[in-house]
């Protein structure tokens, strides 16, 4: 058999092939990373980490959707730098807000702005918590990744740059909103008249954020804009109105099936649950309302597939609406200053009975949970439309399991209504409360634009 031989200069040419080969391979920069951040859904994972947080802190309702808030307005801001075309700026609607202004040490170089809303994100959010570290930690491992991926140095740099730029424009808007100042004002004086709140068992806490209406708004013209209709008038007469309203409440907790109980715990979202056993006391942390909300909104963001702009902006306006809405209902929960139904049934009906759920440290009129999951769900409504079916695990993590619903509006009602069933509000709380929420919705729908047309122009109102 005859073997052919390759020649010496072929035999020098295949080595230098291969070693161009070899050359090339290792020249070749790994962009993995542009894989990794195809994942739409980094910022409803910051979401649920800052979430996180906020339950190890424990914040009350209404700062709570303040922190939700600016994080989410920062990361929207770059979406819009990012298409501008597509989205408008907020800064300069938002209530006392100026015009955005962009680095220059940003401009007219390629940004990755997917990057850069992450880094706006967690600057401002990790201002705005007691754990800053624990967010900073997450950042940090998020950014090694990225930068282990093959991200150049460059890019990343800029990215950052121009994240944190925005970021530190929210963060000067947002100190001026009047909650640092909030922080020294003098605390809730109970009143002396018979059907003022009172602090409730076990904890006898005192009333959270009685000074919540001082907060600047985004959208309302003021704290006191949409007045609900005034509570019953306070009674004791069985025959009242007020009476029957309290009796109604009474009744229903002690006729509670399993399917209303589940629905009383699903919605309880109360980070201030004490729990006594003896002579010990100790706190049960928990979702806030705000909090769940913002857990559906990553939760319908990743059902119908939004890409991370989109998800900024259904997150951004979301959080408007709630932050709007918690201090419309707080302006009237320190207005009526209404007695709970807890404190009442005792001192007039049955001094044994309790409540289904803890009753929270505020006054009762109107149901919180009522005003804001209507403003919320309304937001995302105009948002992704209905009818919308998802499946809401927010709580799963907290201990609870999952309901499913077919529209945001849905969903709403069942939160309003959780509030009767846990013996926590009366009837009118909840009815008025939505009726409350529905308007702040309208108002702000009406004036939000974060396209090139309106909320209110792209889903009319039923």
């Amino acid at each position: 058999m005859i073997v052919p031989r390759i020649k010496r200069n072929q035999h020098g040419l295949w080595i230098g092939l291969l070693a161009s080969m070899l050359t090339w391979i290792s020249c070749t920069p790994d962009e993995s990373y542009k894989e990794l951040l195809q994942d739409n859904f980094f910022l409803v994972d910051a979401n649920e980490q800052l979430t996180e947080v906020m339950v190890h802190d424990i914040f009350s309702p209404p700062v709570a959707s303040r922190i939700y808030s600016y994080p989410a307005i920062a990361a929207y801001e770059v979406a819009v730098l990012a298409e501008p075309g597509t989205y408008v700026s907020l800064m300069g609607q938002l209530k006392d807000s100026e015009p955005l202004r962009v680095s220059e040490a940003t401009t007219g170089e390629p940004v990755n702005y997917h990057l850069a809303a992450l880094a706006a994100y967690y600057k401002v959010a990790s201002k705005l918590v007691f754990s800053e570290q624990d967010l900073i930690d997450r950042r940090d491992a998020l950014f090694e990744k990225l930068k282990d991926a093959g991200m150049p140095a460059a890019e990343f740099t800029r990215a950052v740059e121009l994240g944190e730029s925005v970021a530190e424009q929210i963060l000067a808007y947002a100190s001026a909103d009047n909650y640092h100042e909030s922080r020294s004002f003098e605390k809730y004086t109970i009143r002396d008249d018979l059907g003022s709140w009172r602090p409730t068992p076990p904890a006898y806490m005192e009333g959270i954020e009685p000074h919540w209406n001082k907060i600047r708004t985004f959208f309302l013209d003021s704290a006191s804009q949409f007045l609900p209709e005034p509570p019953p008038a306070f009674d004791t007469v069985p025959d009242s109105r007020f009476f029957q309203d309290a009796k109604e409440v009474m009744d229903a907790g002690n006729q509670l099936n399993d399917y209303q109980e589940e629905i009383a715990y699903f919605w309880d979202c109360n980070p201030y649950k004490m729990n006594v056993k003896g002579h010990v006391m100790y706190a049960e942390k928990k979702i806030t309302p705000g909090g769940h909300w913002m857990g559906i909104t990553g939760i319908a963001s990743k059902a119908k597939g939004l890409n991370w702009r989109q998800t900024a902006e259904a997150m951004c306006v979301t959080s408007i609406y709630l932050f709007d809405a918690f201090i419309s209902c707080w302006d009237e929960k320190y207005r009526s200053v209404l007695i709970r139904p807890e404190t009442y049934i005792n001192r007039y009906m049955d001094e044994e009975w309790t409540p289904l759920l803890q009753t929270p440290p505020f006054p009762e009129y109107t149901s919180g949970h009522s005003v804001i999951s209507t403003a919320a769900s309304e937001a995302l409504t105009g948002l992704l439309g209905e009818p919308f079916y998802f499946l809401d695990s927010t709580e799963v993590k907290y201990g609870l399991g999952t309901r499913e619903f077919n529209s945001f509006r849905e969903a709403a009602e069942e939160a309003a209504i959780s509030r009767f069933y846990g013996g926590i509000h009366y009837l009118p709380a909840i009815t008025n409360g939505v009726d409350q929420g529905r308007a702040i919705a309208s108002w702000i729908e009406g004036r939000i634009r974060t396209r090139k047309i309106s909320l209110a122009e792209k889903a009319p109102r039923r």
